[in-house]
């Protein structure tokens, strides 16, 4: 019999997410205070948000802390967002994709000598 040690984290009595390690439970915890720091912020300055799109705000700039980070310290977008959305966008032909291929330079392989 096996025996496996389980992290929980749990949220005003509710079981959020199971985690195996507890350095990866210790950062959801984390993240889940951070949501709430931005739930409560948007919601003393936005009061017309419900409650539901301010935790669903609050966690969605939690999770993305470090393009929000960004943002706030140059004004734009992280090349990691932008490129999500060139992935996310629908392929128009064939002919585009090679198009792109070709236009994307080579990376050069360099042979590195063992010592």
């Amino acid at each position: 019999m096996a025996v496996e040690t389980k992290y929980v984290v749990v949220r005003k009595g509710e079981e959020k997410m199971t985690f195996a390690n507890k350095k990866d439970a210790d950062a959801w915890d984390k993240m889940l205070d951070m949501a709430d720091a931005f739930t409560d912020w948007l919601q003393q300055h936005q009061p017309e948000l419900g409650e539901a799109q301010a935790e669903a705000l609050g966690l969605l700039l939690a999770e993305q802390k470090d393009a929000v980070q960004h943002i706030l310290r140059t004004s734009k977008l992280p090349d990691i967002v932008k490129e999500e959305e060139v992935e996310a966008a629908p392929e128009a032909s064939a002919e585009t994709e090679t198009e792109v291929e070709a236009a994307a330079p080579e990376k050069k392989v360099r042979a590195v000598k063992a010592a």
